[in-house]
């Protein structure tokens, strides 16, 4: 990485935009309840620390959300500006979060990906992840998604 590359907490003043755009860029959703805004004003009402950014020159190159239920912890939203890839970025973000986690005292962290994205699937087994013999379920609460 360049010597002007930081991973830091995420502060709202001056990084919103730039990480809606990152979002947008990088994962593409069509779907509302996965609004890059909505997902980050739903995230910050959480006020829980677990959002880092990559910041480059002054510009948003990566971010990486996590969750923590006082049992499991989890990976949400890593991104990395496609320019910035295969350079280490998103490894350091997931770091970065595993020692946030960590230090909140979780045991294990969890992740889910598409099982059709194997370039990701691949990034988080080289990263010590493992498949686990799991059935996800979900469940889309409408009432809560904006129209």
């Amino acid at each position: 990485m360049g010597d002007l590359l930081s991973i830091r907490d995420y502060k709202d003043d001056r990084d919103r935009e730039q990480l809606i755009r990152l979002w947008t860029e990088v994962f593409g959703y069509s779907d509302k309840r996965n609004d890059p805004e909505f997902s980050l004003n739903n995230k910050l009402e959480q006020k829980d620390g677990l959002l880092l950014v990559a910041e480059e020159a002054g510009h948003i190159v990566g971010s990486v959300m996590g969750g923590y239920d006082g049992h499991r912890g989890w990976i949400y939203s890593l991104a990395v500006s496609p320019g910035k890839r295969e350079k280490r970025l998103g490894s350091e973000l997931l770091e970065g979060m595993e020692a946030l986690l960590t230090q909140k005292g979780c045991c294990k962290i969890n992740l889910q990906i598409l099982s059709s994205n194997e370039g990701v699937r691949e990034f988080y087994r080289k990263n010590g992840y493992r498949e686990e013999e799991r059935i996800s379920m979900g469940k889309v609460i409408e009432a809560n998604i904006p129209v």
